[in-house]
């Protein structure tokens, strides 16, 4: 599990949003937004971890599922600071669209491996 990119990945954006945030809260008084981002993007690595522990296929993919749907909340919220002009930083957006595409690959190939 500790060599895992994806949760490597995640833990590593979870720690970068963590940070972003509490920059914009610090700088542009702003936490409506950034609560929402918190709790998405932090939610990610976290149902990923859980993931290593389903109790079968079926599990495993409907924890990577969550996931996704976290990653991808966090990409509207990333969105929302970027255009509103919040932050002007669209790497971290880049890093949460690459972690959406390495779990949409890997909950596909876990469907495929489980039939």
């Amino acid at each position: 599990m500790a060599d895992s990119p994806l949760l490597a990945k995640s833990k590593a954006f979870a720690l970068e949003i963590i940070r972003v945030c509490n920059e914009i809260k610090r700088n542009q008084k702003e936490s409506i937004l950034t609560n929402q981002l918190v709790r998405s993007g932090t939610s990610i690595g976290a149902n990923i971890r859980e993931a290593f522990y389903a109790h079968g296929k079926a599990d495993f993919i409907a924890k990577l599922q969550i996931a996704l749907k976290e990653c991808s909340e966090s990409e509207y919220w990333l969105e929302l600071l970027i255009e509103s002009g919040y932050y002007n930083d669209k790497s971290i957006l880049e890093r949460c669209i690459e972690i959406k595409r390495i779990l949409i690959s890997s909950i596909n190939t876990a469907k495929t491996n489980a039939q």
